[in-house]
């Protein structure tokens, strides 16, 4: 029997539509829709547990896969299966689960399991911005306790118009590129790339994102009316003590306000903060301890954080003494590593990153073979966030969801401002050695500097600063540069970085409900302030770009040659290329261009005589004399019969300088004329119709004895049947 299934549409308004559907494909999971835009079909599942994983944290897993199936694709190794995700396909699990995760009860504990596969891919679409409505979609036709339907959708303006939902070849005109998660009432999430927008252009294509969203949240709410949405599940509410909250707020808040104003360092404040903790805890018994300790420390971090927040609203004052506009003391060093391409060093109050530059030829691209897309990266960026940067010992296991995350971040503030002709593949690294605030906004200021000292020509410097928000309804305070304590505290965790024109990047994490634009506006114009600081800093160090690589770093030659050339240079089994690159010291990478059949060859050497070598030897290669024109060539070799001739201007190309054009006069010996080693001009004739040769000659550039009579010229005679010759 054929399941009853139930749809919604949501008309984008340019005759392309999203449809949700539930009640065909996978019935046991707690909530199920499969969601399609043109050939783009999600499926997304949802299922959580009905007891407490008894833990103190939301036990949320949000996972997005690609099966290459869906493309009519087979996955690459040796064991043809889909493996661990892709970078793209972690990005987008981070872009869902940052937009669901608050909306779930704080003493919700269940552990929940969000899946989103991608079943059928379509190149027009871009399935990341439909995975947000899908995994909300499915939660709403659940059980779970889940505060409101929530939705995401790009925005992209392409040719001065905005897009939503563009496909990928759209997106690669776009100037603006940006995320955006959100509700009915509050936009809550927003992640993108810019060329270099501004504040009120960014908040203009978050407004129009926004537009769509409501419609997107709308038509889950019809769905799961029509579904018939199941009541919200029962589970475990946290225990809640009225009479302690108010014990321990009353001893506490008094004391912590006072730690909070005294502005000392992160350490100094955790050693303090630890004492008024230590003295809470010296009020209760061993029995009151052992029944309420959980609730007891609790209560102590409501009271701290009540107590730093309102420091600041009512004060102006932060965590370590700053105004609100205030940006920690900075120092920046380059070249600090000597043997990379490039290093830099940037400091930011207790929050350090150490980035390097290194330069390479096509073959260190970064290849991406997914589902959805094949290509490759000439730039990209690594990020490492060590444990030691915060002072902590904790297992190593790879790289961490995070550190993808922030890596991206600062790729997209940097890649637009490598120019398009850079010959190189660059890749950053950035290796955080202190964290105490934004270590992403570190590393894009770090980056920055390690590129221009690696001679990397930069169309322009770029910072990034990370901005907190505090706000109790009726006053607000937007926080220049946050610390650690201030991102978990605050109401809104922002990163934005550009130039001194414009906005390249951002990343904001908004938790409050209604967030008006024009603060949103207001926060933005004091980042900006904040950006043009750092940069200041960042172009005392380095000004500009250095002119060139380093001494050590391999210089970058690209050349073209006509198609049909490619074989010679590479020789039979890659000879030619494999003896070149042995003699010269350098790195030789040969590709085709597909439009123009051309060859293009990059040759990566440190040293500039190898470089000259190799140039040399496809300029030879690809030398034609030009008929009448007079050349300067060398004898290598003495036949009977004439001399071998190599070309000056380009070695390895001979030719044979017949005796009889040697010179006017009858020459009985090759040698009476010329010997090894000489060098002459010749004039260059073409290639003669009877030897099928190339023809040069030394006495067509020598005056004519006087009374010289040229000789009758023996011709083949045609007529004939046998060989022989008739004199003229």
């Amino acid at each position: 029997m054929i399941p009853k299934t139930y749809k919604e549409l949501i008309d984008l308004g340019d005759g392309r539509s999203i449809s949700i559907e539930t009640g065909k494909l996978a019935k046991q999971a707690h909530g199920s829709v499969v969601v399609q835009m043109g050939k783009c079909m999600l499926l997304c599942t949802v299922v959580s547990n009905y007891k407490s994983a008894n833990v103190d944290f939301l036990p949320l897993t949000v996972d997005y896969r690609e099966k290459f199936a869906a493309a009519g694709k087979y996955p690459g190794g040796f064991f043809k299966r889909e493996a661990r995700p892709s970078s793209d396909e972690i990005l987008t699990m981070r872009l869902v689960d940052r937009v669901l995760r608050p909306l779930f009860p704080k003493d919700y504990h269940n552990e929940i399991q969000v899946m989103i596969q991608l079943m059928s891919h379509d190149e027009d679409v871009m399935p990341d911005a439909l995975a947000g409505l899908a995994a909300s979609a499915a939660i709403q036709l659940s059980d779970l306790p889940f505060e409101t339907a929530i939705s995401e959708a790009r925005a992209a303006r392409i040719n001065g118009e905005f897009v939503i939902n563009p496909g990928r070849a759209q997106l690669e005109e776009a100037d603006i590129d940006i995320m955006v998660g959100a509700s009915k009432d509050s936009v809550m999430m927003v992640e993108g790339e810019m060329e270099e927008c501004s504040e009120e252009e960014m908040v203009e294509a978050i407004k129009f994102a926004h537009e769509f969203i409501k419609k997107q949240c709308e038509a889950q709410e019809k769905l799961a009316k029509a579904f018939g949405k199941k009541e919200t599940r029962e589970y475990d509410e946290a225990e809640e003590n009225e009479d302690l909250m108010k014990k321990v707020n009353d001893f506490t808040y008094e004391k912590c306000y006072n730690v909070a104003k005294k502005g000392l360092s992160k350490v100094e404040r955790s050693e303090a903060f630890s004492e008024v903790k230590e003295e809470l805890m010296s009020l209760f018994s061993e029995e009151e301890l052992e029944e309420q300790k959980d609730l007891i420390k609790k209560y102590f971090y409501k009271s701290e954080k009540e107590a730093i927040r309102n420091l600041t609203l009512e004060k102006g004052v932060r965590l370590d003494g700053r105004k609100t506009t205030d940006i920690r003391p900075i120092w920046c060093e380059v070249d600090y590593l000597p043997s990379t391409h490039g290093s830099s060093l940037f400091t930011r109050g207790e929050t350090q990153a150490l980035a390097t530059v290194t330069l390479g030829t096509s073959r260190e691209a970064n290849q991406i073979d997914s589902p959805t897309y094949e290509g490759e990266e000439r730039f990209y960026l690594h990020y490492n966030f060590p444990p030691f940067s915060t002072g902590e010992a904790r297992p190593l296991r790879g790289t961490s969801r995070r550190e993808i995350g922030h890596g991206n971040l600062a790729q997209r503030a940097l890649k637009r401002m490598v120019p398009s002709d850079c010959p190189y593949t660059v890749r950053v690294v950035s290796e955080v050695l202190e964290s105490n605030g934004s270590s992403s906004m570190a590393t894009v200021c770090s980056g920055t500097m390690a590129l221009m000292d690696a001679g990397v020509q930069l169309k322009k410097p770029v910072s990034g600063i990370a901005m907190g928000l505090i706000s109790d309804g009726k006053k607000h305070a937007v926080l220049s540069d946050i610390l650690g304590d201030e991102d978990h505290l605050g109401d809104m965790d922002f990163k934005v970085t550009g130039t001194a024109d414009g906005i390249t990047a951002c990343q904001m994490d908004i938790k409050i409900k209604g967030l008006s634009y024009d603060i949103l506006v207001e926060a933005l114009k004091q980042a900006k302030d904040g950006r043009l600081h750092i940069l200041s800093k960042l172009t005392d160090t380095i000004k500009t770009p250095n002119s060139d690589v380093k001494a050590h770093a391999p210089k970058m030659i690209t050349r073209r040659i006509p198609g049909d050339y490619i074989g010679s240079l590479i020789g039979p089994g890659g000879k030619n290329i494999q003896e070149l690159q042995k003699t010269s010291g350098c790195t030789i990478v040969i590709n085709e261009d597909p439009e123009t059949e051309e060859g293009i060859v990059e040759i990566l050497g440190t040293d500039q005589e190898g470089i000259d070598m190799v140039l040399s030897n496809i300029e030879s290669m690809l030398f034609k004399p030009e008929v009448g024109s007079v050349y300067e060539v060398k004898v290598i070799k003495l036949l009977d019969f004439g001399a071998v001739v190599e070309y000056l201007e380009a070695p390895g190309n001979e030719v044979l300088l017949h005796i009889s054009e040697l010179a006017w006069e009858k020459t009985d010996k090759v040698t009476d004329v010329v010997n090894m080693g000489d060098t002459l001009d010749v004039k260059y004739f073409g290639v003669d119709p009877r030897t099928r040769k190339d023809k040069v000659s030394r006495k067509a550039l020598l005056p004519k004895p006087e009374g010289y009579v040229d000789k009758p010229r023996k011709t083949f005679n045609r007529n004939n049947n046998r060989r022989g010759f008739n004199k003229k």
